[in-house]
């Protein structure tokens, strides 16, 4: 309803944090976000990652306009993005004729970031004029052909924390400027690793002191040793884990008297499952986190990464209810990995 049509997109995310659910949810908003930044004549800079857009995008016509109006624009190309190599190259070198920032990212780092920023020029309380930031951060690609088939959660907000870090990535991804210290986000291949490992060990530390601890994580993919081992240590602590993983893993679940209280399962449904979500208990203060990283050693040392928390209640509640429960309860399209490494589909 926030972001019914017609609405005023920006007055809705200032009044509270706009969460969509793809493809449940459509992905026009978030296409209204740049259109919208691009002819608005108060807005002076937008700023995007492009890791995958496909050959016709609106976005990127948008991108392209908001340059011709003598915006300020900003984009991050990542040229390795496989299969829409080409496509990328094309919309670079238009962009980059219409007057665009064109970067291709970091050298020997992905950037797999998801994320839009646009400042806005507004009227303060006192009449003077100053820049307000807008963000939109998210799991999935800016693509609309991927957001009507993958499932991913984006967040559209304008808390100045979140959007003073998402200012410094693009700082750092475009300056090459020591990445400033994160208020809200974490970004790999700096700060990410290390903080997953410690909420983990803070559930661990939880589960011994006898206070609430459990861990539900959705990704693509686990395979990093040091998480593995932070998450059998857990379990052997009394930590209950649950762990929805569509592809790869290398970690082997319900041995016992080694990961005893860990749970895999893989969703293979109608959508390819693509949302990376980690929900920690921390002794009933639930922390919810949004990510564009799975927990490999790829996307957690040699790309450029980003993981969000989810700080609005409501939000937080649907995450857990859409992303991650609604997962678990799954008995028909779930299948369950079990001690030996046998994948058996749930009944």
């Amino acid at each position: 309803a926030a972001v019914a049509e017609g609405a005023d997109l920006l007055s809705a995310i200032r009044e509270r944090d706009v969460l969509l659910h793809h493809p449940y949810q459509s992905f026009d908003p978030v296409v209204e976000f740049i259109r919208r930044a691009a002819a608005d004549p108060d807005v002076v800079a937008i700023k995007q990652t492009v890791y995958r857009t496909g050959v016709n995008s609106v976005l990127m016509e948008s991108l392209i306009d908001a340059a011709r109006r003598g915006k300020e624009v900003t984009v991050v190309v990542e040229l390795m993005a496989r299969f829409d190599e080409e496509a990328n190259i094309n919309w670079a070198d238009r962009l980059e004729q219409e007057g665009a920032q064109v970067v291709y990212g970091v050298f020997g780092l992905k950037t797999h970031a998801k994320l839009a920023l646009i400042l806005r020029r507004e009227a303060g309380a006192k009449g003077h004029s100053r820049l307000v930031p807008y963000a939109h951060l998210g799991t999935g690609n800016y693509h609309p052909r991927t957001a009507r088939q993958y499932t991913d959660f984006g967040l559209m907000t304008a808390d100045p924390d979140i959007c003073h870090d998402v200012n410094e990535v693009f700082l750092h991804i475009t300056s090459l400027a020591k990445a400033a210290r994160m208020r809200r986000l974490l970004l790999a291949p700096f700060t990410m690793h290390r903080r997953v490992l410690e909420m983990i060990r803070r559930e661990t530390r939880h589960a011994r002191e006898g206070r609430p601890a459990r861990i539900v994580a959705k990704m693509n993919a686990l395979t990093e040793d040091g998480v593995i081992r932070a998450l059998v240590q857990a379990s052997q602590a009394g930590v209950e884990i649950d762990l929805i993983v569509r592809g790869a893993c290398a970690l082997r679940p319900g041995v016992p008297g080694y990961s005893d209280n860990i749970r895999v399962r893989s969703i293979l449904g109608r959508f390819l499952e693509h949302h990376r979500i980690w929900c920690f208990e921390n002794d009933g203060a639930k922390d919810v986190w949004l990510a564009s990283a799975d927990w490999m050693g790829r996307n957690l040392f040699r790309r450029i990464e980003v993981a969000f928390p989810v700080l609005d209640p409501v939000a937080k509640r649907r995450v857990v209810e859409e992303g991650l429960k609604a997962c678990l309860a799954d008995n028909r399209d779930a299948w369950l990995l079990d001690a030996g490494g046998r994948w058996t589909r749930s009944r």
